[in-house]
């Protein structure tokens, strides 16, 4: 009797009908945990706020500067948070995206539209109802604060409810939170950044020139990309823009592949060289070659996932 559920690759289907591994399912299980972390957080935050509003607003107003020589940055404890630690956020984020629209379910580009315009429908619908109620006030200037999602909170639900729905779907609003990132984001950027500044800003805009020019060239120096998205984010943070922008570019960037049969080979030969004469020096070069046949965007992903769902 034939195989009904063949992976091979005239199999005719997927990797979401062959009911496989993929990043976004993994992506999507190893959140379960951590949404739940973040319900039990926000709990706790509106506890300590009704309780003692003072303290609460003391800890998050708390300074913490970096200096160098002359230079420094100094934010409060929100800020850090908002700017800093959110950039770590949306660069996975970016990450994912940019992995599912190379090889997972987005690279079939008709796929894209429907979750795009479902994205760009999602927060234009807010903002007319907001226009609308608030016509005629000062209060309208804020519409801006109508058509932004909260991704954290987003895919946390999805997280705690996504087993029930099929893999597909799944996707369809995982793309459709992304959207609203990049869009909220941009609005973010054009109309609520005061005082922005452009110098910084143009200087920005040559470092990521730059990092997609190395990119585009096929350089993998990992410290000097990392190098160069600090330095863009310090000098997007000190245009006036919000920096978590950064993040979500920079993982726009970083591409995603199969592992190349000529990288596959190499390891193969390396760890036969390791099996023979097993030496510690072998047994780098062993574990280097593994590392280097898979694409950046997977080995970029299992470095700083667990770090942005804890």
């Amino acid at each position: 009797m034939a195989d009904t559920n063949s992976t091979g690759p005239l199999s005719g289907k997927t990797a979401w009908a062959r009911n496989l591994e993929t990043p976004l399912r993994e992506f999507l299980r190893t959140e379960t945990g951590s949404a739940g972390v973040l319900l039990l957080a926000t709990v706790a935050a509106l506890l300590w706020i009704n309780v003692d509003a003072s303290s609460y607003d003391d800890v998050w107003t708390t300074e913490l500067a970096i200096r160098l020589g002359d230079h420094s940055i100094a934010l409060d404890l929100r800020g850090w948070l908002n700017s800093g630690l959110m950039t770590l956020f949306f660069f996975v984020v970016g990450l994912e995206a940019r992995r599912e629209f190379d090889m997972g379910e987005l690279r079939q580009r008709r796929r894209v539209a429907l979750p795009v315009l479902a994205g760009l429908g999602g927060m234009a619908v807010p903002v007319l109802i907001y226009l609308t109620i608030n016509a005629g006030d000062s209060s309208a200037s804020g519409w801006g604060t109508a058509m932004s999602t909260d991704t954290a909170f987003a895919l946390g639900m999805l997280a705690l409810v996504g087993p029930r729905f099929p893999e597909r779907l799944r996707a369809f609003l995982l793309t459709v939170v992304i959207v609203d990132d990049v869009v909220a984001l941009t609005v973010i950027a054009l109309f609520y950044s005061d005082n922005v500044v452009a110098g910084p800003l143009v200087a920005a805009l040559a470092v990521l020139a730059l990092i997609l020019a190395m990119r585009l060239l096929g350089l993998r120096i990992g410290p000097v990309y990392a190098a160069l998205g600090v330095a863009a984010w310090l000098a997007v943070e000190q245009s006036g823009v919000d920096p978590v922008v950064v993040g979500l570019i920079m993982g726009l960037l970083v591409y995603a592949s199969p592992a190349a049969r000529g990288d596959l080979e190499r390891a193969t030969d390396l760890f036969r060289a390791f099996r023979e004469q097993p030496t510690p020096e072998l047994a780098r070069s062993a574990q280097s070659g593994v590392r280097t046949a898979i694409s950046p965007n997977v080995r970029l992903q299992e470095v700083f996932h667990p770090w942005t769902i804890t």
